[in-house]
C-alpha cells in the first residue's frame, strides 16, 4: 500500500510540475509573444520581452522533460492493469514532449533573429520581422499540433484509471471525455478557424477540470488501494 501511495503521490507532484511550468511556458508566455496577423507587433514583443522569453523556453523544456518522467512514473503505477494501453500512454507523450521541444527551438530562434545585428544587417528591419513572425507562427501552429497527442495520452489514462480500481470511475470517464475536447478543439481550430475561436474557451474546460481533479487525487489521495485488497 505504502509503495502504490508514494508511487500516485510523485506521479501527483510531476503532474504538478507540468501544469505549472507548461501554464507559464504555454498560457502566460507565448500569448504575450506572438500576436496573430502582425509582425510588426509579435516583433516588438519579442524584443521588449527578451528575458521573459528566455526563461518561458527554459519552462517549456522543464515542461517537457517532467511530462516525459511522469508518464514513466504513471506506467509504472498503472502497468498491470492493460501493458498495451500503458505502453501507447508513453507512446503518445514521448510523441508529445517531442514536438514540444522542436517548438521551443522555433521560439529561442525568434528570439535570436529579434537580437543579433547579424539578421538586421541581412534582412533589414522589415524582413527580420517578418522572420521572427514566421518562427513563432510556427510554433504557435506547432503547440496545436503537439496538442493531438497531448489530448490523445488522456485517453488511455483515463481507461486505466476506470479499469484499475484505484481511482473513481469518474475521473477515469472525465479524462476520456477531456482528451475528446482536445481533439475536438485541434480539429476545429485547423478545419474551422472562425468557429474555433468561437468555442476553444469553453471547450477546454472539461480538460481542465479532469486534469485538476486527476493532480489533486494523486496529491491528496493516492490511488484507493482498499478497492485492491493491497
Amino acid at each position: 500500500m505504502t509503495s502504490h501511495k508514494r508511487t500516485a503521490r510523485t506521479a501527483g507532484v510531476l503532474y504538478l510540475l507540468v501544469g505549472i511550468f507548461g501554464g507559464f511556458a504555454e498560457g502566460y508566455v507565448e500569448p504575450r509573444m506572438y500576436a496573430a496577423g502582425n509582425a510588426g507587433v509579435t516583433a516588438g514583443n519579442v524584443i521588449a520581452n527578451a528575458g521573459l522569453l528566455r526563461i518561458g523556453v527554459v519552462a517549456d523544456l522543464l515542461d517537457q522533460t517532467f511530462f516525459v518522467f511522469l508518464a514513466l512514473v504513471l506506467y509504472d503505477l498503472l502497468k498491470d492493469v492493460h501493458k498495451s494501453m500503458a505502453r501507447a500512454m508513453l507512446v503518445f507523450v514521448a510523441l508529445a514532449a517531442g514536438i514540444g521541444c522542436l517548438n521551443a527551438v522555433f521560439e529561442f530562434e525568434g528570439l535570436r533573429v529579434a537580437t543579433d545585428s547579424v539578421y538586421t544587417a541581412s534582412f533589414g528591419s522589415m524582413g527580420v520581422n517578418t522572420l521572427i513572425y514566421l518562427l513563432l507562427d510556427s510554433q504557435h501552429y506547432g503547440l496545436l499540433i503537439a496538442q493531438i497527442f497531448f489530448g490523445l495520452w488522456l485517453a488511455p489514462l483515463g481507461y486505466l484509471a476506470y479499469r484499475s480500481g484505484m481511482f473513481p470511475k469518474w475521473l477515469g470517464g472525465a479524462l476520456i471525455l477531456g482528451s475528446a475536447c482536445y481533439l475536438l478543439d485541434l480539429l476545429s481550430a485547423f478545419l474551422l478557424p472562425a468557429f474555433g475561436e468561437t468555442i476553444h474557451g469553453f471547450i477546454v474546460i472539461p480538460c481542465a477540470i479532469a486534469e485538476i481533479w486527476m493532480v489533486f487525487y494523486l496529491l491528496v489521495i493516492g490511488v484507493r488501494t482498499e478497492k485492491l485488497g493491497l
